[in-house]
């Protein structure tokens, strides 16, 4: 927890940065712990606990920025590195594009907790993180005599920040987070070591799926045995929730300010064009209570709100904060998104692949990348062969390619399964005429 002393001592670095002739400054203080306990068949192989309070102070010195960290936290030791840091600042080249967000824009509080911290996540005792991790790899281990290792996990983490702006802005923000996980290799024909995972992760310990990863786990990696590259060609493309986030991140990219000032983006200029499907249709919605990634400010303290990303493929907003919105003569708008969330259909991943006739479901992407200006990607694939409605071979070294517009153009169907335990709510997705790279 961040007490009220450490708040005044906040207040007091940064009026002492302002005494010593800083025009803005902004001071950040965070406090966090995380756990991370490992068990390899069965056995702990790895434990790790640490913790941290570090103060973040930026400074707005004779039209030139910098930025410091330390976790050395008493006032005199504090003096010396904030007079040190603005000395520092001085040696940079001017840049009157760094400044404080309008304080117009920053949130100002009164909204409800957003319900994002367990209380109770200082009483889990590392016995019982053990047990759940334990328990976890149980459910695989000796289920199947070709399980070459199973490897189990617990994490968690929690963290709490308090920010505040010297032309107004004051916020604080605390969470926690729970993760379990499996992972499962077995030993397929030749040399083939197939693996596969699974996990859960919530913000609350009594919400968090405790049951059937480890099993799913294994079941996932029994799949890929026989695993095979088929003939080359286009085929309809079918990605798990799992996975589809990956193709919508080099989108997200796109509309960044920093890539669009860089000219380093293929949806420059493209605001309120249509760059995808009527199907595209994807939402930010920062203010669900209970949510991974839920928040009522951005990291400059401008208050976050519901914006429509993409409106049936149209391009609605980018991702502009204060520095490149004063680059490029621009509004600016957030600096990132909060909870992305795709419109979601009726049908699930099963539903789905039941009406394909000639496809490939894609659980896996392995290794390739996007071109940031062009948005032409290739991406090594691995999954499964859709015939007539059925799954059939499992496949692996092959290769996806296109260009991101033209494949967010082919999209044709969205399930009604995202992971609600993230922060991209992306459920499977259907592309037609996907080019395949294989025999």
């Amino acid at each position: 927890m961040i007490s009220n002393n450490d708040k005044k001592l906040v207040q007091w670095a940064l009026d002492y940065a302002l005494k010593n002739g800083c025009r803005e400054v902004k001071v950040n203080l965070y406090a966090g712990s995380d756990s991370s306990f490992e068990l390899r068949d069965g056995k702990v192989d790895r434990l790790q606990q640490a913790s941290e309070s570090v103060m973040g102070i930026s400074v707005y010195v004779d039209g030139r920025y910098g930025t410091f960290s330390t976790n050395r936290l008493n006032k005199e030791e504090l003096e010396v590195f904030i007079k040190n840091g603005i000395e520092a600042t001085r040696y940079l080249a001017k840049d009157e594009a760094r400044q404080l967000p309008d304080p117009s824009r920053y949130y100002k509080g009164g909204k409800p907790d957003l319900q994002l911290y367990d209380p109770n996540f200082p009483t889990v005792s590392p016995d019982e993180k053990v047990a759940l991790a334990k328990a976890v790899g149980d459910e695989a281990i000796g289920k199947d005599a070709r399980i070459i290792s199973v490897e189990s996990s617990y994490n968690d983490g929690e963290s709490f920040t308090y920010r505040i702006h010297s032309n107004g802005f004051e916020g604080e923000m605390q969470s926690s987070w729970y993760s379990l996980s499996c992972s499962v290799s077995v030993k397929d024909e030749g040399e083939a070591r197939p693996s596969s995972y699974w996990y859960e992760s919530s913000l609350f310990l009594d919400k968090l799926v405790k049951e059937g990863i480890g099993q799913k786990a294994l079941e996932r990696t029994l799949r890929k045995l026989g695993q095979k590259k088929i003939k080359s060609g286009e085929y309809t493309m079918v990605v798990d929730p799992l996975n589809s986030s990956q193709l919508l991140r080099p989108m997200i990219s796109a509309l960044y300010g920093s890539q669009l000032q860089q000219k380093n983006s293929f949806l420059l200029n493209k605001l309120n064009e249509k760059v995808g499907s009527d199907k595209f249709l994807l939402k930010d919605e920062p203010h669900i209570i209970g949510a991974m990634g839920a928040r009522y400010f951005d990291g400059e303290g401008v208050a976050t709100q519901p914006r429509v990303v993409f409106d049936r493929g149209v391009l609605k907003t980018y991702f502009i904060d204060t520095y490149y919105a004063n680059k490029m003569k621009m509004e600016p708008t957030i600096s990132d998104p909060s909870i992305l969330i795709l419109q979601p259909g009726s049908t699930d991943l099963n539903g789905l692949i039941a009406h394909v006739d000639n496809g490939i479901l894609v659980t896996g992407f392995n290794g390739g990348n996007c071109n940031s200006s062009t948005g032409d990607f290739s991406y090594g694939i691995e999954g499964f062969l859709i015939e007539n409605g059925k799954l059939s071979q499992p496949v692996n070294e092959m290769n996806i390619t296109g260009n991101m517009i033209s494949l967010w153009n082919s999209l044709i169907e969205t399930g009604n399964d995202p992971r609600l335990n993230s922060s991209w709510r992306i459920p499977s997705l259907v592309f037609e005429g996907i080019d395949f790279s294989g025999l």
